[in-house]
């Protein structure tokens, strides 16, 4: 018997990769294989370079600092006021 690997569970997981790597260069965008690696990479570089701070270093920071904000408020203004976030941010790393 052969074996199946045309599952609706690995049709979807392929799909949501795809679907991520939509608008990269070449094969990047169409085969499998090289966009879940360019998808990988590219997760991992947003991830890394976004303020140039790891999160819990941040936190502690942040409570040496006695800033009194909760990390919904946090992950508020980092989206709809990113430059609110930013002077926040330089202000706990340069005292």
């Amino acid at each position: 018997m052969n074996r199946v690997s045309n599952t609706p569970v690995t049709r979807r997981r392929r799909k949501k990769v795809l679907k991520q790597a939509k608008g990269y260069f070449g094969s990047k965008h169409k085969l499998f294989k090289t966009a879940k690696e360019q998808v990988m990479r590219s997760l991992s570089y947003a991830y890394a370079d976004k303020y140039g701070i790891r999160y819990s270093q941040f936190i502690r920071l942040l409570t040496l600092a006695q800033v009194k904000i909760n990390r919904k408020q946090l992950s508020e203004m980092a989206i709809h006021q990113p430059q609110h976030f930013d002077i926040l941010v330089n202000k706990v790393q340069n005292p």
